[in-house]
């Protein structure tokens, strides 16, 4: 079984960092935040491990089938998290961190969704479009 090393740094430091962000979201935010602003965190919380597990799957289904379209998905969930986590992350903290006036923030969410889906599209389009003969192996 080949590794993807590129692939596989990715999927541990964006593990790391969901680690690291909710145990500071529980224990360093938390006398910080009011109810709601910490709800909306541990949503960002939530997906960012729900996708770091999307994101594992779609690691361990590339190195068996070395199919792009789930190298794609790979990449899709992590801008989703990106996206879709980060800006909720600073959304709740957005007042303590002095950037209220950001409206740009509030679109990325449902944007970084959007990137969600498209990574579990990808993956649905790997089980039924063949590999191509040339298949773009850049990771």
């Amino acid at each position: 079984m080949k590794t993807n090393r590129k692939m596989l740094t990715t999927l541990a430091i964006t593990g790391i960092l969901a680690v690291s962000i909710g145990a500071f979201g529980a224990h360093g935010l938390k006398p910080k935040l009011e109810a709601t602003q910490l709800a909306i965190f541990h949503t960002g919380v939530s997906y960012h491990f729900y996708h770091l597990l999307a994101m594992s799957f779609a690691y361990l289904l590339y190195i068996q089938t070395n199919h792009h379209w789930v190298r794609k998905g790979f990449w899709a969930f992590l801008i989703g998290i990106i996206l879709f986590s980060g800006s909720l992350y600073l959304l709740s903290t957005r007042e303590l961190i002095g950037m209220t006036s950001y409206k740009w923030l509030g679109p990325l969410t449902p944007i970084g969704g959007l990137f969600f889906i498209f990574g579990w599209i990808s993956i649905m389009i790997s089980a039924y479009k063949p590999q191509d003969a040339n298949p773009d192996s850049a990771a």
